[in-house]
């Protein structure tokens, strides 16, 4: 089964960052029927701390360590601060690097971000996108911010799902999907390979999302 992580940054309980998770990772898994697990950064923020300073995981930390590396998609989400994204959500993946400088290679991913007012959705391209770039992830076109006004206004809920689209092109079980059938790419532009697997090229799936 396709396995789906959501790594969520939020500090407070109930947290709209969490919520804004649960609602992207609802969306995706409406298309894959991924396995979706969410890990909570801040129950680890005292094992990221010692992680940093001794280079050592504790079991809970390397065991979200190990769900986000073997997952075949992620969807983060941090809150704004400082007009960037939270410093635990940072030094999250600084110790995921740390140990698996490759662990996001090539691995599908939403991004998205909340905060007190619109003014801060720039976050999504100028810190969350460079951050994941360099990560060597493959980040999906549409990012989600949500400002506290946004929350039962329109727009949120296309963008969740035009987003949720995106991601769920990239992941394994989109080749499954019905609507995907309906749109086949010419024989000339897949490659078949000898154990039968096929080899969807990326521009065919981008050009799937735009129908």
């Amino acid at each position: 089964m396709t396995k789906l992580v959501v790594v969520s940054a939020g500090l407070s309980v109930p947290s709209s960052t969490r919520l804004l998770g649960d609602r992207l990772a609802a969306a995706t898994a409406a298309h894959t029927g991924a396995e979706v697990r969410v890990i909570e950064v801040r129950d680890l923020a005292v094992e990221i701390a010692h992680a940093l300073t001794s280079g050592f995981p504790g079991p809970a930390l390397a065991a979200a360590l190990d769900a986000v590396t073997e997952a075949d998609g992620l969807i983060v989400v941090t809150p704004v601060f400082s007009a960037s994204y939270s410093g635990l959500f940072k030094s999250f993946f600084d110790v995921l690097g740390a140990r698996d400088q490759d662990a996001l290679a090539g691995k599908p991913v939403l991004i998205a971000a909340t905060g007190g007012t619109a003014r801060h959705s720039l976050v999504l391209d100028h810190a969350l996108r460079p951050l994941f770039a360099y990560l060597r992830a493959v980040v999906v076109p549409t990012g989600v911010y949500a400002a506290s006004e946004d929350w039962g206004a329109e727009g949120l809920p296309e963008r969740v799902e035009r987003a949720a689209g995106e991601l769920a092109a990239l992941l394994p079980a989109a080749a499954g999907r019905p609507e995907a059938a309906e749109r086949p790419a010419p024989p000339a532009a897949r490659r078949a390979e000898p154990d039968g697997f096929t080899v969807v090229p990326f521009e065919e799936q981008l050009a799937a999302l735009r129908g």
